[in-house]
């Protein structure tokens, strides 16, 4: 469990359906009295978050993001702009932390952390140390004018994991205020966006995953046009020796951080919150906050392998 609204117990104003999108659980929630209009919104915002699957995904050959790939280090690839416009945004992140953020990790090979039950023994550094070495954004031309791109390396790749269900989620909010709902949720598989307020015109209330307790809730935010992204050790790992080692690598050095369970980041845009979730861990607690506290409209709660809890200086639990 990561970040959760119980929307069980709701008023009949407020209809959700669950959906299973891009590799992950989603459920669109919308308040309204007029549950035909309640359901083609969300059939609205499914087939939004379809496209986008459909235009990122790395499991279709032809998708733009496959083509970016298989060009890489031969010639740029024609995309569309908003295709563009999102690589130019997962950029500026990666500059921001510093390159712990880097969609450029889709070249890491996948037998070296596969996280499975199969897997027995760590990687040596040197072979970690080679997997990584392409990736660097900076690596990464775009052509605004043209709209291209264009990997410098052949064997790059990117992929927009870290940021795919933020960007998603974002659209999928944008398109049924469109359609005039005022007070909803997307929440793409605990990374969710709700703005309005619940039918009893409260704010929504947000459970923050206990990352010891998967279903039960450490802390709860009441929330109104935010969004909130979680990322946890909890989540995906892999027991090696009787070590812990989380699904979240290092991309300056191929092997997994260690020392935070979970990163919980709170902001109005659900595309930020989805991508500065995992750096965050990557960075590491003090550097992590002063960033966090040198940034307008962000906060983040961090929680230690020891169970300590830090928070970002604006942000308040209850």
């Amino acid at each position: 469990m990561r970040a959760t609204v119980n929307t069980d117990i709701m008023p009949s104003a407020a209809r959700k359906r669950g959906m299973r999108l891009m590799g992950n659980q989603f459920e669109i929630t919308v308040v309204s009295d007029d549950k035909e209009f309640a359901e083609h919104c969300i059939n609205e915002a499914v087939r939004e978050i379809s496209r986008i699957e459909t235009l990122l995904t790395t499991y279709n050959e032809k998708s733009q993001t496959n083509q970016i790939n298989k060009f890489a280090g031969i010639q740029p690839v024609q995309v569309d702009k908003e295709v563009i416009d999102l690589l130019a945004r997962s950029i500026k992140i990666s500059q921001l932390t510093q390159g712990a953020f880097d969609i450029t990790y889709g070249s890491v090979d996948k037998s070296l952390w596969n996280f499975d039950t199969t897997m027995s023994a760590l990687p040596d550094k040197a072979t970690a140390k080679q997997s990584v070495r392409l990736i660097n954004y900076r690596n990464i031309v775009l052509d605004q004018e043209n709209s291209t791109v264009f990997l410098k390396e052949k064997g790059m790749r990117i992929g927009f994991g870290g940021i795919g269900k933020g960007y998603a989620a974002r659209c999928a909010k944008k398109t049924l205020e469109n359609m005039g709902v005022k007070s909803g949720i997307v929440n793409a598989s605990g990374d969710l966006a709700a703005w309005g307020t619940q039918p009893d015109g409260k704010p929504w209330t947000v459970g923050i995953a206990d990352p010891n307790s998967r279903n039960v809730p450490f802390s709860y935010l009441n929330i109104s046009d935010l969004a909130i992204a979680t990322s946890g050790s909890y989540e995906k790992y892999v027991m090696i020796g009787g070590k812990k080692y989380s699904h979240t690598i290092d991309p300056k050095t191929g092997f997994p951080v260690s020392g935070i369970k979970s990163v919980t980041v709170i902001c109005p845009d659900p595309e930020l919150a989805d991508a500065m979730a995992t750096p965050i861990s990557v960075m590491g607690i003090q550097p992590a906050l002063y960033l966090i506290n040198q940034m307008k409209d962000i906060a983040c709660i961090i929680i230690d392998d020891d169970d300590k809890i830090y928070t970002s200086n604006n942000i308040k639990m209850t």
